[in-house]
């Protein structure tokens, strides 16, 4: 039997909902073999970030070189990088060891407003980390933030994917969640020649933390397993939908999702 190893690399969240934790209970839950490289720590809950810890360059850096060294993994997931130096040194492992099958969830914003990706930090993302990745998932703000224009509409959402998709993601998943008033969120998939759909139904909600972690580790998961990208997403937007439809309804802010409901559900 081959095991599918998935590595996260990403900060750690206290309250469980999002980050490592969300990632590692997606993989688990999916079939994939969890491994990890944290790159900061914060203390948060479900009312929000008390505090960012970011993990010193070179322990990242070591981190990284005792996966390769004896778990290379079939697919990885990057999240929460938090600055240019770490982004930097993500990045030049990344290519320096040959990983393929890389998910970037360019994670900038937390639910409760707080800053996970410095201002500066934004060019070296597009710089560095794009050229690799086989998908990125952005939702609407970061999809704005790393294009600089603003996204209202389809056509919108279509020419940010082909923008990103131009500065070498090869696939490239604007999320629909953010649009207000759709009763059937649409998340776009653009794979450089055809645009996919895949539709979900709008669930009203607090318990929605992790949900853009989840669902790239979602996708991370299933490319480690071996399946084609589109399938990667198809279950992944499949996992994230049952996530936040069986809420847990813990915590007295946005709470996490429920990870084990696509499994109990399916």
């Amino acid at each position: 039997m081959i095991t599918g190893k998935a590595l996260t690399i990403a900060g750690s969240d206290s309250g469980g909902g999002a980050g490592i934790q969300a990632d590692l209970k997606t993989f688990q839950e999916l079939g994939a073999y969890g491994m990890s490289v944290i790159t900061a720590i914060t203390s948060q809950n479900t009312l929000g970030v008390k505090d960012i810890h970011p993990i010193p360059v070179e322990h990242v850096s070591s981190q990284l070189e005792a996966i390769e060294e004896d778990l290379r993994p079939e697919a990885i997931k990057t999240g929460m990088l938090f600055s240019v130096e770490i982004i930097e040194v993500v990045a030049n492992h990344i290519a320096r060891y040959g990983w393929e099958k890389v998910v970037v969830d360019p994670v900038m914003i937390a639910k409760g407003g707080a800053d996970l990706l410095k201002k500066e930090a934004v060019q070296a993302l597009k710089k560095h980390l794009l050229p690799l990745a086989t998908i990125i998932t952005p939702n609407i703000p970061e999809a704005q933030e790393l294009t600089g224009k603003e996204i209202v509409s389809r056509t919108d959402r279509e020419e940010a994917a082909k923008y990103l998709h131009s500065l070498g993601a090869k696939g490239v998943v604007i999320k629909g969640g953010h649009l207000e008033g759709i009763e059937e969120p649409v998340d776009l998939y653009y794979d450089g020649s055809s645009m996919h759909e895949f539709k979900g139904k709008r669930i009203e909600t607090k318990q929605t933390h992790g949900t853009g972690c989840t669902f790239a580790a979602a996708i991370t998961a299933q490319l480690a397993l071996g399946r084609s990208p589109f399938e990667a997403v198809e279950t992944a937007k499949a996992f994230i939908q049952a996530a936040i439809s069986h809420p847990l309804n813990i915590g007295n802010g946005h709470g996490p999702t429920n990870h084990w409901a696509y499994r109990r559900n399916v």
